[in-house]
C-alpha cells in the first residue's frame, strides 16, 4: 500500500502525464513501443506490451509493443556476447529514432537493462525508466523515470510499477481513442 500510494505524489503523476504523452505521440507517429526487464519486471514488460497489443479497458486498435522476452534471443545472446547484452541486441534488432524504449529494474543497477538504455539513447530512442531503491546506475539517465524507493525487497516496488503501468495504458487509450465509448463486452455481445 505504501509504495503505491507514492503514485500520488507530484513527481509521479507528472512522469505518468508525460511519459502517456510521449508513448502516444511515439504510436501516433507510426513507431513502437520496446519493453524490457528481468524476473518479475520481465513480467511486467510483458503484461504492459500484451495490453497495447491486446485490449485493456476499451475495444480499439492494437498497439505496437514488444517486450523482450524470447527465449531463443535471451539464450543465443546471453550465451555468445553476454547475459549484459541480451537486452541491447534487441533494442538494436528492432528500434529505430522515434520508438520508445522502457526499461524496468526495482534497483536501477541491472547491466543488461543499463546497456540497453545506452543502446537506445545511442539510435535515438525516447527512452522510460521504472525504477526503485534511489533508481541505481540509471537515475537521472532516461529521459523520463519513476523511481518507488524506501523498500529493500522487490515486490512493493513491482506492485507501485504494475499500477503506474496500468494507469499510463489507461491514459494512452484516452489520449489516442477520445471517441471510443464502445466497451469489450458490449463489442462481443454484437458479435
Amino acid at each position: 500500500m505504501r509504495a503505491a500510494e507514492q503514485l500520488q505524489q507530484p513527481h509521479a503523476l507528472q512522469f505518468m502525464e508525460n511519459a502517456a504523452r510521449l508513448i502516444a505521440q511515439a504510436f501516433e507517429q507510426g513507431n513502437k513501443l520496446i519493453i524490457a526487464g528481468n524476473g518479475g519486471s520481465l513480467c511486467d514488460a510483458s503484461h504492459f506490451a500484451e495490453e497495447l497489443t491486446g485490449i485493456f479497458r476499451q475495444y480499439r486498435e492494437a498497439l505496437p509493443a514488444i517486450a523482450l522476452s524470447e527465449p531463443a534471443h535471451i539464450t543465443c545472446t546471453g550465451n555468445d556476447l553476454g547475459f549484459e547484452w541480451i537486452f541491447a541486441r534487441g533494442v538494436e534488432a528492432y528500434g529505430k529514432p522515434g520508438d520508445v524504449f522502457v526499461g524496468i529494474t526495482t534497483s536501477g543497477k541491472s547491466p543488461n537493462i543499463i546497456k540497453a538504455m545506452e543502446t537506445a539513447k545511442a539510435m535515438d530512442l525516447k527512452t522510460i525508466a521504472f525504477l526503485g531503491k534511489g533508481g541505481g546506475k540509471l537515475k537521472g539517465f532516461a529521459d523520463l523515470e519513476l523511481s518507488i524507493d524506501g523498500f529493500e525487497t522487490s515486490d512493493r516496488i513491482q506492485e507501485a510499477h504494475m499500477a503506474a503501468i496500468h494507469i499510463l495504458i489507461e491514459m494512452i487509450e484516452l489520449l489516442l481513442f477520445p471517441e471510443k465509448s464502445l466497451s469489450l463486452q458490449e463489442k462481443c455481445q454484437k458479435n
